[in-house]
Order: C-alpha cells, then structure tokens, then sequence
C-alpha cells in the first residue's frame, strides 16, 4: 500500500511506472494476477512472473536453520534467492529498462526483487528499505545491499539509527519522509457498528493475523485480561488470518475489510492495539490518530515506541503487567482516551501529509540530477 499510494502521488512529478510481479501471497509467491502491461490510477504497471512458488513450511523451517546455525555468504544469497520472488523476467526487465529512466525506487530490502533488481541500477537507485530491528538485517549479505543506491529514504529517525548502527552506510545520502495518508471524505463509527453488529467498547486490531505480527501474544493479553475485568469489552480482528482463532465470542475476526469500512472502524473503536514487534513505520496508528482513536502498541518496538512519544498519541507496554494498566487507565478515561486522539491527529497533519513527502522526494530528485 505504501509503494502504491508514492507512486500515484510521484505522478506530479513525472511519468511512473511499476515493476512487479504476478504474486499476491507472500507465504506461496503464486502467480494470481496475469503477466503483462496495465494501468491504474495513471501508474503504468508491468507485472512479470514468479519463477516457482515457495513451501511456507519448508521456507520456515530453511530460514530458523540459517539463523540457528553456522553458515557461509553464499548459503545467505542461495537463501533470498529462494525467499523469493524470484523473477527472472522482472529482473532482465529491470536491466533493460535502466536506459529509459532517470531513478528506481526499491521497496522493501528483504526480499529477492530488491536484493538481485537493485545492484543492476544501482546509479540510479532509490532504496525505501522499511526495515526493522529483526535479525534479517545484520545478516551479512544485506550489508552491501545499503551501500550501493544513490540514496535512502526512511520512515523514521529510529528506522535511520537503527539502519546506520548496523551497516555503517552513513556516507549514502538519506533523508526521512514517511508517507502521506489517504483518507476517506468521511467515516462513520454508526455505520460500522451497524453493519458489523457490535455493541460496546471494543478494541480493535487491522493488519496480517499472523504469529511474525505478534498477535497469538495479543490473543493471550486480552483473554488473560477478560478473566480479570467483566467488563463487557470485545477484539475486533480486521485482516486475513494465519492462525487459528480461539472459539471466543469476545472475539471477533471480519477478515479482509474495505478501506472505507477500516476507517469506519477505525472511528468506532475505542482504541486500536498493535501487538507488533517490529514496523518501520505503522499506517494504521498513523490512520487512527486521523480518526481521533487513541492507541496501544508494544513498547518492544522502537518504532512504535517513538511515535507515541513523540505524539502524545497513545500508551505503551514491554508486559502484560503494563498491557493491563494501560488498557484499564484507557477503558476508565474516556477523556484522556479523546485528547490523546487529538495529539495525535496533530502530529500526523503536522508530518504525514502527501504535499510534504512529494516535497522531499522533489528536493532529493532535484539534488541528484
């Protein structure tokens, strides 16, 4: 989502187009959409096939090995290379495409579309490396991989630390921008209640129901929580799930939601929660300050941890002793619940609107040509 809304808002700025591959599930890499040219949004999109899909199972099992054990560089590169998507189409594309643009945006250092398209243009190279504090990003093949663009594009200060402290890349140009968010003409808490058929206080969660997401321990805090507290109180579970679900019926899951319903629930919730541990940049916390909606994220990750603080927009816990004080402070003070939402819609208009971010990236096309 975030490398599509940058693209359509570059578009002031130039022509744009997008390489990509036929995927949709990052667990299998299947080829879903067809290969071939199109459009959306007036951003050209040019779609390649995957070489093979991946095992999930068999790539969980390959990548706790090359953690867990000794291994060489070699065993790392044969490792993104099966991490996929590996495209060999997409990356001959790349290459024969260098002559007629002036700069490629990489999204995401992680994986093999980054890891093998980048170096191929790396003069012309913009890498937005999203990365977190996970042990991915010390592994030594990745390091070159910051040294080659021409320059870097963070989401945060804590996102540039993090990335300096660990591959000593300071000598790349960098600056932070983030990201604009989009959001509705309006947003309705009673239709989403409505529609929905909830009642009463509600947390709620938006993004991948999924064990790398942090989310059993969520489960666990809130069921742990509920044993204690009778106050009638449900989790709200947006997002297409991994795991299986407890048979609660304090909780429940709506699976993929629109994006006007997001925001509807976004508004109605009484907060959002984000058990995440690692996020380079969290669009949904940014989404709820928007609509007003405090939250409560995993003091863990630094990211998360920054931007409360830095926003005033919401609390954080490291366990679930603190989970469960500040979830209580919040369900009792509807007043702090509302100026903590407001400090952090502030915050939000005051850095992540879309004429700012297009600002920078015009300065920084505008200093490498």
């Amino acid at each position: 989502m975030h490398a599509r809304w940058l693209a359509e808002h570059l578009l002031v700025l130039g022509e744009v187009h997008v390489f990509t591959t036929c995927a949709l599930d990052y667990t299998t890499w299947e080829n879903v959409y067809p290969a071939g040219d199109s459009q959306l949004a007036g951003v050209h999109i040019h779609r390649f096939p995957v070489d093979r899909p991946r095992n999930w199972s068999r790539a969980r099992r390959e990548t706790g090995r090359l953690l867990t054990r000794e291994h060489t560089l070699f065993d790392e590169i044969a490792w993104i290379r099966e991490q996929g998507p590996y495209s060999t189409p997409l990356l001959q594309a790349i290459q024969h495409a260098y002559p007629h643009f002036d700069y490629f945006i990489f999204f995401t250092y992680l994986y093999a579309t980054t890891f093998f398209g980048l170096p191929l243009v790396s003069d012309k190279a913009i890498l937005v490396p999203t990365a977190h504090d996970d042990r991915f990003l010390s592994l030594p093949a990745f390091r070159p991989l910051f040294h080659l663009p021409r320059a870097i594009v963070y989401n945060t200060y804590s996102e540039k630390q993090l990335v300096n402290a660990t591959t000593h890349n300071e000598n790349v140009r960098q600056l932070i921008a983030g990201i604009g968010i989009n959001v509705p003409e309006t947003a309705s808490a009673a239709r989403f209640r409505q529609k929905y058929r909830i009642e009463g206080d509600f947390l709620l969660y938006v993004g991948r129901i999924h064990e790398s997401k942090n989310v059993p321990e969520l489960l666990a805090y809130f069921r742990r929580f509920r044993q204690t507290h009778p106050e009638p109180l449900k989790l709200v579970l947006a997002g297409k799930s991994h795991l299986p679900l407890p048979a609660d019926p304090e909780i429940l899951h709506l699976g993929f939601i629109p994006e006007q319903d997001k925001f509807d629930a976004l508004q109605a919730a009484t907060l959002l929660v984000l058990p995440s541990l690692f996020e380079s940049l969290s669009m949904v916390v940014l989404e709820a300050w928007l609509m007003e909606t405090s939250v409560l994220v995993n003091g863990h990750c630094a990211v998360l941890k920054s931007q409360c603080r830095r926003s005033n927009g919401g609390l954080y816990y490291t366990s679930y002793e603190e989970f469960a004080a500040a979830l209580k402070l919040l369900l009792i003070d509807a007043q702090l619940r509302h100026i903590l939402g407001q400090q952090g819609r502030r915050f939000v208009r005051e850095r992540y609107q879309w004429e700012t971010i297009i600002g920078k990236y015009r300065a920084l096309f505008a200093d490498l040509a």
